[in-house]
């Protein structure tokens, strides 16, 4: 074989390729160049218009949740008809059963709107401002935050003292410190906690934005009296209203006002008042919304974010 005509050719295939290359270069450069320039007009009418776009992806929690009827009866998506209370949740909204679940959708997708307790809120979302006040424990002390819930903790009358002595760690000074360490609004009224040995075995039922503060106080609590044992199942407020009632726990958690009927067969502690935050993706230019507003995004009345 002659070497200098193989070399001619291997260079004339290189060269080809270089020019392959090329073209397939610009093509990549133009389309970047496009996508910038698409991205950076989409980002001009989001500056100029200063709300999100497209279409509202409604989360919601289940029925049963402390958290679902506090923020439909703050936002009057909980109307009276007749002599019944019905919810108008948007026949179309994602319906999730957890705190971790609202927050997990809504990192998740750019035009998801949720509700969740204030002191679950993390950096994985936005918690937007309503009517221009920030959600914060300070805004719901003062009164200036409207979507804000006590945290009940019902029994019997004729609980064992022994589960009665948690809720006296609780209501004391080192349980509210607690509560307010762990972004909720406390009471401390100069009451110290002494301890009392407890070895009973406590169950507490109930909502599941009051469990992962009820976990912190239990803990705290066992520190105090290491022979007590407390279980606690996060099945929702209604669930843990029902097991107090029926006897299958000794407390019951609740994260909204007690009912008719739950104030008359239990009596009740406020252990703590949160806020329910508004969150949406942390891509969402939204910035605050009114209470008319939360109404009509979650009943379906507006399901466009530019028609906010």
């Amino acid at each position: 074989m002659d070497l200098r005509k193989f070399s001619k050719v291997g260079t004339i295939i290189a060269l080809a390729a270089s020019l392959v290359a090329c073209g397939g270069n610009k093509a990549n450069e133009k389309a970047a160049e496009e996508t910038a320039t698409n991205n950076a007009a989409q980002t001009a009418q989001t500056e100029t218009t200063g709300a999100a776009t497209g279409g509202i992806n409604v989360i919601s929690r289940e029925q049963g949740s402390g958290t679902r009827s506090a923020f439909t009866e703050l936002t009057g998506v909980l109307v009276k008809e007749g002599d019944e209370e019905v919810d108008k949740t948007y026949e179309e909204a994602a319906v999730q059963s957890s705190t971790d679940a609202v927050l997990t959708t809504v990192q998740n997708d750019p035009q998801a709107i949720g509700y969740i307790s204030l002191g679950s809120l993390n950096d994985t979302v936005k918690a937007v401002n309503v009517e221009g006040v920030v959600a914060s424990a300070d805004d719901i002390k003062n009164g200036s935050y409207k979507l804000a819930r006590p945290f009940n903790v019902a029994y019997k009358a004729d609980v064992d003292k022994k589960a009665k002595d948690l809720i006296t760690f609780i209501m004391s000074d080192e349980g509210q410190k607690i509560v307010e360490e762990e972004g909720y609004v406390g009471d401390a009224t100069g009451q110290a906690y002494t301890a009392t040995d407890n070895d009973a075995h406590i169950t507490i039922a109930g909502s599941t934005s009051v469990s992962p503060l009820m976990e912190k106080l239990a803990e705290a609590y066992k520190a105090l009296n290491p022979n007590c044992q407390i279980d606690i199942q996060s099945n929702g407020s209604s669930a843990g209203m029902t097991a107090a009632m029926e006897g299958t726990a000794e407390l019951g958690m609740a994260s909204r006002e007690l009912k008719d009927e739950e104030k008359a067969a239990l009596e009740f502690t406020v252990i703590a008042r949160d806020g329910i935050a508004v969150i949406v993706n942390k891509e969402n230019p939204t910035e605050d919304l009114t209470m008319e507003q939360l109404r009509q995004i979650f009943t379906g009345e507006v399901t466009e974010w530019d028609a906010l």
